[in-house]
């Protein structure tokens, strides 16, 4: 009763037109609170607070109190919140992984099958394809760039630690699976940034 009631209060702000955003973040906390504590998903607080906060433009640039609220939220999301998301529910536990185990040999083979393997895969099949006349590269696009693009192919996951368990189903290897992903992820997407910033050409 306390969450919709809230949720009502939002409604009439938005009809209101009231565009300040710290009205509608004390009252959708509070939405979230109640929400929580009734032992539904928290989650629909945030779908609750969306719906109503105006759409209507008028603001700086001629944008709307959500759109400003989506751009300041992306990098906090796109990097944080979502990766953070991801790791839970995937399942992903780092206990028993240390620094240590990264040379053990499925570590070493999950880093060379994805750091390497992938680029030279991503390139060779682009080579193939564009001798055999199957595609065209993009205009513009140097072989460079596409290793560079190669080398993000390299980031894997949900699917690598997927592939990963079928192949060693033995709960011993789960320490050094994860640890052979997220390292090989990390080195891929390292690599691949900096070859795409620093080797491609300047646009006019």
């Amino acid at each position: 009763m306390a969450a919709a009631s809230a949720a009502g209060v939002l409604a009439i702000l938005n009809r209101a037109g009231v565009t300040r955003l710290a009205p509608y973040l004390l009252i959708g906390l509070s939405i979230w609170l109640c929400v929580l504590k009734s032992g539904v998903h928290a989650t629909l607080a945030g779908v609750v607070v969306a719906a109503a906060i105006p759409l209507a433009k008028g603001g700086p640039q001629g944008t709307s109190l959500l759109e400003r609220l989506e751009e300041q939220l992306h990098p906090w999301i796109a990097l944080a919140i979502l990766p953070l998301f991801a790791f839970a529910n995937a399942g992903v536990s780092l206990a028993g992984v240390t620094l240590a185990k990264l040379l053990a040999p499925v570590p070493l083979g999950i880093v060379a099958g994805l750091v390497i393997g992938k680029p030279l895969g991503i390139l060779a099949a682009s080579w193939l394809a564009l001798a055999g006349g199957l595609a065209q590269k993009p205009t513009g696009a140097t072989w460079q760039q596409l290793l560079g693009v190669g080398m993000l192919g390299g980031v894997g996951f949900t699917m690598s630690l997927f592939i990963g368990t079928l192949a060693f189903p033995d709960p011993a290897h789960a320490a050094q699976l994860r640890l052979g992903v997220l390292t090989a992820s990390l080195g891929s997407a390292v690599a691949g940034y900096l070859v795409l910033r620093f080797r491609t050409p300047a646009r006019p």
